[in-house]
């Protein structure tokens, strides 16, 4: 762990009739695939190819420290609900765990044959979901750090995610499907296949209704979790790398190869406007807590942040 000088924000009007104020986070030295907010909505952490985590303050936009241990790229981040604990996880096979009041590595969660591209916590904290290049999704329990349940695909799996509830997982893989799973069991519940392309993210809305997915063929998809198709947002110009939901569930962003965010009205499946800047794809995208700021990670070695107006 090694502490950061202050980033200075960059400060940044690259949205049309000044609708939302951008802040750009800098000091990555390669791509950055994975942003996410601590649970409080203080701190952005974020995962780069350049073999770091780094945690940023919101309020002022300065790196507070840098966690070093991983030996690859780092394509995924995922604090606990307690905001106490960051895992992490990317090309180097394994996940580890991070006490954030110390800054030290707790454990580390072996298993993953592929490389781990991306981790959800369960809402008690208690469980975390994986899933990774060697074709499954895995379940481990966080105090000890012993693998629960092994969910075996038939191609690479880029996307997972706990519901609300965490009684079900959903995951997505390269061979556009969207499947949903009981977490306690590991028993299949229901395979959606109305994607047309590869599936890199997924996410369920805030009260566990719905289940969004994006994909290689520019689509992000909304469906019923009894597996009924809502809506297929069009927008994007090509491929889809990121989904999130908003905390109050109305709107959806996602972020893609087309260097775009976009946002989307739920019920009405229409875009809401597009957030413009980054200069390479955008690789993750996830909303504060209070739901008034986007954060996105991107191959340009930046974060943004996006403070949304009404």
């Amino acid at each position: 762990m090694r502490n950061l000088a202050p980033v200075l924000l960059c400060l940044a009007s690259t949205l049309a009739a000044g609708q939302d104020d951008v802040r750009t986070l800098s000091g990555h030295e390669k791509d950055v695939n994975a942003v996410a907010f601590s649970p409080d909505g203080k701190v952005v952490a974020s995962g780069s190819h350049d073999k770091s985590i780094r945690l940023w303050e919101v309020s002022s936009g300065k790196g507070i420290r840098t966690l070093d241990g991983h030996t690859d790229a780092i394509h995924a981040v995922a604090f606990s609900p307690d905001g106490k604990v960051l895992a992490s996880g990317g090309r180097d096979k394994v996940i580890r765990l991070w006490d954030l009041e110390s800054a030290k590595e707790l454990r580390q969660l072996e298993g993953h044959t592929g490389w781990v591209r991306c981790l959800a916590f369960s809402a008690d904290g208690k469980t975390l979901a994986s899933g990774s290049n060697d074709k499954t999704a895995r379940l481990w329990t966080v105090e000890s750090g012993k693998e629960k349940l092994s969910l075996a695909h038939s191609m690479l799996v880029p996307a997972i995610a706990f519901s609300p509830d965490g009684k079900s997982v959903a995951t997505g893989d390269t061979g556009a499907s969207v499947i949903l799973w009981e977490a306690e069991s590991g028993k299949k519940i229901r395979e959606l296949t109305n994607s047309s392309g590869a599936v890199f993210g997924v996410a369920f809305s805030p009260d566990g209704k719905l289940l969004a997915a994006c994909d290689g063929e520019a689509n992000v998809i909304v469906w019923e979790v009894t597996g009924k198709k809502l809506h297929s947002l069009a927008g994007h110009q090509k491929t889809v790398f990121a989904v999130a939901f908003s905390p109050d569930g109305k709107s959806l962003a996602s972020g893609g190869e087309d260097r775009s965010i976009r946002l989307w009205d739920v019920e009405s499946a229409k875009s809401l406007r597009t957030l413009e800047g980054h200069t390479g794809w955008v690789r993750s995208v996830a909303f504060s807590p209070d739901g008034k700021t986007i954060a996105s990670g991107c191959e340009d070695k930046t974060v943004r942040l996006w403070g949304l107006k009404k």
